[in-house]
């Protein structure tokens, strides 16, 4: 990736969610509590999964761990510097600094979206295929899923940033978004960027509603398989698949209206960017721990463990 840019801007100004400066105070307060509630709720999950031996060895929780990685860094990369510009009244990023961000954003979301499209086939494999379930999704299975969620992360964003970072920006540069976002960022580039845009729609837009299709036709086949097996198996598929189903609705969901759909009023982008980058890593430990009795077993097997160690010295 050529690393030479003829540019004459040197930053990107970030209009924000607000200019008004008591909602700015109050955003700040959310935003904060909400980062913290991120990083705690992700690292617990991660923790958890690692320390306790009968999660570790689980394929689900492995990768339920890595999820919970994606989503503590999607929220690093955007988060804190969106806290820290509530409290400033003119809010830059540096033009290496917004490539930075739309790189590891476009790298990071690539992965989580194949991660979740591997979470599915792990729970086609343990609900269809019972039996085969420890021989097919076996260690080197797993690594092999999240070194190609990797894999697949950096090809996307290469393939968009690789063009991206060459762009000439020399007149506008106000981004009107929380954070540097790869569709309003070309816009302002001093040159026709039609068939980048629609390399962005194509690689962005098609495929988060590809693989959220994908997914969606993955959990109906576990369904239907289910229910012709026993109607008590589809109430235990429904509520293993459920907070599944909801976590891939909220990651794809955004991602979709953002490059997929045709706006042309930006401002439903930064609500959006914001659902994206704050309620989802959020939401995702509270529903595989508040709805997962297994989780909470570990949770209090982990705490039984470190009250008696405590006792023991």
């Amino acid at each position: 990736m050529d690393l030479k840019n003829d540019s004459l801007i040197s930053e990107f100004v970030l209009l924000g969610l607000t200019s008004i400066w008591e909602l700015e105070i109050l955003f700040f307060a959310i935003f904060f509590l909400a980062y913290a509630s991120i990083m705690a709720g992700n690292i617990l999950i991660i923790i958890i999964v690692i320390f306790d031996s009968q999660l570790h060895s689980t394929p689900m929780y492995f990768l339920l761990a890595n999820l919970s990685f994606f989503d503590m860094t999607i929220s690093t990369i955007t988060v804190p510097k969106m806290i820290t510009d509530f409290l400033t009244e003119r809010k830059t990023i540096s033009l290496w600094g917004c490539m930075a961000q739309m790189f590891f954003l476009h790298f990071l979301g690539g992965s989580e979206m194949t991660l979740l499209i591997f979470m599915a086939v792990d729970r086609y494999v343990a609900i269809c295929k019972p039996l085969h379930y420890t021989t097919i999704m076996n260690h080197q299975t797993l690594i092999g899923f999240v070194l190609l969620s990797w894999a697949v992360g950096f090809v996307h964003t290469i393939s968009q940033m690789a063009f991206t970072v060459d762009l000439p920006f020399c007149g506008p540069n106000v981004v009107d978004n929380v954070f540097c976002d790869l569709p309003l960022v070309i816009k302002l580039a001093c040159t026709d960027t039609y068939v980048l845009d629609l390399l962005v729609i194509a690689d962005s837009g098609l495929l988060s509603l590809i693989c959220f299709i994908l997914l969606l036709v993955s959990y109906t086949v576990i369904l239907v398989t289910v229910h012709h097996r026993s109607a008590a198996g589809l109430s235990k598929a429904l509520s293993t698949l459920s907070a599944h189903i909801t976590v891939v609705t909220l990651f794809f969901g955004p991602c979709i209206f953002i490059y997929a759909a045709p706006f042309s009023n930006f401002s439903v982008d930064k609500f959006l960017s914001v659902f994206y980058s704050v309620i989802t890593p959020l939401l995702n430990p509270i529903i595989y721990t508040l709805r997962n009795q297994e989780v909470k077993a570990a949770m209090i097997r982990l705490r039984s463990r470190h009250v008696t160690s405590r006792q023991t010295l």
